[in-house]
């Protein structure tokens, strides 16, 4: 699971164990400093300095022998303490993948904590990706402070966009803060290349459309026609989108992410309406009128059982000889549509 922004801060200031966390970042000395943070934090005021409870790991040592990950994780009667257990592993590159794969794969209740740090990683990082799409891992940025409003300004003006309506500033500036500086830098590129050539500022709505990539795009539009009760257009939309290659389970993984924010959304006292500007990634223009549209007409014990549904089809998609993926979710989807009719 990937953690950014508010969420990730909220959880390095209050950690709760986890099978496993990988910090990585560009700067060795945040990276190191957020490190030694949650490791405090995790072991608490007794035991830090408690030599029992942490062990370190080489990263070097799981080249030449990835099995002794799974080994220091397990070795129970090697730490001689009870309660949590932190091994930490540092400096660690996609070269060590397999062996946090299998570890990931084999971890139990009493084994370790693992926390692992590493450099700066892309988006295609075989760790990151395993960090991120492992439901109870976590995977975290550490990177320096998000541009402010009048560095995002200034950025814009130097690639040619002179007008910059305020709420396309407020908006960028939201986003600075749950983006990595590449991706951010890769959607200012992409918001210059939008407006080439026309002269009309730059707005919300601009960004909003800018900021979500097709694939995401696709996704949520099958998703709001689930939870609109469209159940006609979504039955066309499912058979092309399911042909693709792991779409199933991206289904699954955004549909889980989408009813949970309508959960909080419709849970929350003070309406939708209110909630959906804390939500975070924060969401824009028409996609957050939907949201709140959708939750307020679902209902709180609507969306509690298609969360129930999404677990149970998410389960069963993961089990050893599973039913076919696309099968699954597609019907799961058809279900929820049919609950969410008018």
């Amino acid at each position: 699971m990937k953690l950014t922004g508010r969420e990730a801060r909220s959880y390095l200031e209050r950690p709760a164990p986890r099978p496993a966390v990988l910090l990585h970042g560009p700067e060795a000395a945040a990276t190191g400093f957020a490190c030694q943070k949650l490791v405090d934090r995790l072991l608490g005021d007794d035991r830090q300095g408690d030599d029992m409870a942490l062990e370190r790991l080489p990263a070097a040592a799981l080249r030449k022998e990835p099995a002794l990950l799974v080994d220091q994780m397990r070795a129970r009667g090697f730490f001689g303490a009870e309660g949590l257990r932190i091994l930490l592993v540092e400096d660690v590159t996609d070269a060590v993948a397999p062996a946090f794969d299998a570890a990931l794969g084999m971890w139990e209740t009493g084994d370790a904590m693992i926390v692992a740090t590493a450099g700066q990683l892309p988006p295609r990082s075989k760790l990151r990706k395993l960090f991120e799409g492992h439901p109870a891992a976590l995977a975290i940025g550490i990177y320096p402070e998000p541009p402010g409003p009048r560095e995002i300004a200034d950025q814009l003006a130097r690639k040619g966009l002179e007008g910059v309506e305020e709420g396309a500033i407020r908006a960028l500036s939201a986003l600075g803060a749950t983006m990595e500086p590449g991706e951010f830098a890769g959607l200012l590129e992409k918001l210059a290349l939008y407006k080439l050539d026309d002269p009309a500022p730059l707005t919300e709505a601009d960004v909003a459309a800018m900021a979500v990539p097709p694939t995401e795009a696709e996704m949520d539009a099958v998703l709001d026609l689930a939870a609109e009760g469209k159940v006609r257009e979504l039955a066309a939309l499912l058979p092309p989108l399911g042909a693709r290659s792991g779409a199933a389970v991206g289904l699954a993984i955004a549909a889980a992410r989408h009813f949970q924010r309508l959960h909080m959304l419709a849970a929350d006292p003070a309406g939708p309406g209110r909630a959906v500007q804390r939500l975070r990634p924060p969401v824009f223009g028409p996609r957050r009128d939907r949201l709140v549209r959708q939750a307020g007409r679902l209902g709180l014990a609507r969306i509690e059982r298609i969360l129930r549904w999404i677990a149970e089809a998410d389960l069963a998609i993961r089990a050893p000889n599973p039913p076919p993926a696309a099968a699954r979710i597609e019907r799961l989807l058809l279900r929820i549509a049919m609950l969410a009719r008018p």
